[in-house]
């Protein structure tokens, strides 16, 4: 069993649980309950419904109307003079407006539409990604303080031994009782450290749960990483290969797409549009004082039909299309700018990824030559310091460097892991 293996199985917190999360669970969970993944897909939606809309605006208008009114005391008769009268009136009827040309802007309304629909389908997968990313990241975190508390128990174990080997030498005379002092000194801080450890340990897995938006945290654990071996990709092939599939890359693309359209769509309004109308309708009249053909009488041979047709020409809106289409080119500069600024922090992010996971993977190859080396000089120092050839100081310098050691390898084992996920994250 590799050491690394061994300290992570002392992390008696995690491990021993029976229900444990994996980081493909975590993963999962995480994405179906995260409120910004919930958000962006509801801005998805949101942006569905306005395609229907857009396709909406090809359809016709119909609209019917009904009408009654009274009106009492004098008024104007048909001799020009003033008589005290009641009136009394019914209409009622159907209009038609269909558009036959609306100067373009319901085709562009609808292409800016579906663009941006695309561009909103592509953030949520963004999304999506950045929270896997965070996860995994969190995951990591939380394995690494389980391991640092297995470091931690093993260094105190090493303590008290180390303890119990000195109140035997000190019976036997041969270490001073000062030694016996700065070894139970050297325990208290141990145990110290172990606390720390285990409360770092606790904290991680409280963050991790709190991330996955859990209903309750009690009975929270995950199980270690399956060994495998994780490929660095070059750079510059993962930079290629991100901005060809990248969500986020490609949700900043579309949305310059949708800006461009949207100047596309502030232009049409200086056409003209042509839209053809259509009406029928009947009315009732009343006069008091006068002999009224019967409502139904009225209704059928008040009975009218109309047809035309609507043209409007913009001659002048007060400058309105005008700054219209200014405004919808900055906007479209803006997600330009976006854009490369993002194509910037992607390459940055990519390729600080990749270095780090080079220099985290040497100093983890190191650090394992180093723990093996400074486990012999731990051993070598124990048997001195047993024939009365070291002190308490030489001894607890060379536990503190075994254990350093073992710190700095578990660190370089979860680093390199880290950035090369974050490199293949991109490389997908």
């Amino acid at each position: 069993m590799r050491l690394s293996a061994i300290i992570f199985a002392m992390a008696t917190g995690i491990v021993a649980s029976a229900q444990t999360w994996t980081l493909d669970s975590c993963i999962n969970y995480a994405v179906e309950h995260n409120i910004n993944v919930r958000n962006s897909e509801l801005q998805s939606e949101s942006g569905r419904l306005s395609v229907v809309q857009a396709k909406d605006r090809f359809l016709p208008n119909l609209s019917g109307y009904a009408s009654q009114s009274f009106n009492f005391g004098r008024g104007l008769t048909a001799n020009n003079t003033y008589a005290n009268r009641n009136t009394s009136s019914f209409s009622v009827g159907a209009q038609l407006q269909l558009p036959l040309f609306q100067g373009l802007s319901a085709i562009r309304n609808l292409d800016y539409a579906k663009a941006n629909l695309r561009a909103l389908v592509e953030q949520t997968e963004a999304t999506k990604d950045d929270v896997a990313l965070n996860v995994t990241s969190q995951y990591l975190q939380a394995l690494y303080a389980a391991e640092m508390v297995g470091v931690a128990e093993e260094n105190l174990s090493i303590s008290k031994n180390e303890l119990a080997r000195t109140r035997e030498l000190l019976e036997g005379g041969k270490v001073p009782e000062l030694d016996l002092y700065q070894v139970e000194a050297q325990v208290a801080q141990d145990e110290l450290t172990l606390v720390n450890a285990r409360n770092d340990s606790s904290i991680a897995l409280l963050d991790l749960a709190q991330m996955l938006n859990l209903p309750s945290y009690e009975g929270f654990a995950i199980s270690p990483l399956v060994e495998e071996k994780l490929t660095l990709v070059p750079a510059d092939e993962v930079f290629a290969n991100a901005l060809a599939r990248n969500h986020s890359m490609k949700a900043y693309e579309l949305q310059v797409v949708a800006a461009e359209k949207n100047v596309s769509v502030a232009k049409a309004g200086y056409i003209p549009q042509l839209s053809f109308n259509a009406g029928i309708g009947t009315n009732y009249y009343k006069t008091s004082g006068y002999d009224n053909e019967s409502f139904g009488g009225q209704m059928r041979h008040n009975f009218s039909k109309s047809i035309g047709f609507s043209l409007q020409v913009p001659l002048f809106d007060a400058f309105s299309t005008r700054n219209n289409v200014k405004r919808a080119r900055i906007n479209a500069l803006t997600a330009q700018l976006q854009l490369d600024d993002t194509r910037m922090k992607l390459y940055k992010a990519i390729t600080q990824a990749h270095a780090q996971a080079i220099a985290a993977m040497k100093k983890y190859d190191a650090s394992q030559v180093s723990v093996s080396s400074t486990m012999k000089a731990l051993e070598a120092m124990q048997i001195k310091y047993s024939n009365g050839r070291a002190n308490a100081t030489e001894l607890q310098k060379a536990q503190s460097d075994y254990t350093k050691s073992l710190a700095e390898t578990v660190q370089a084992k979860y680093e390199a892991d880290l950035r090369i996920r974050i490199v293949n994250f991109y490389n997908k």
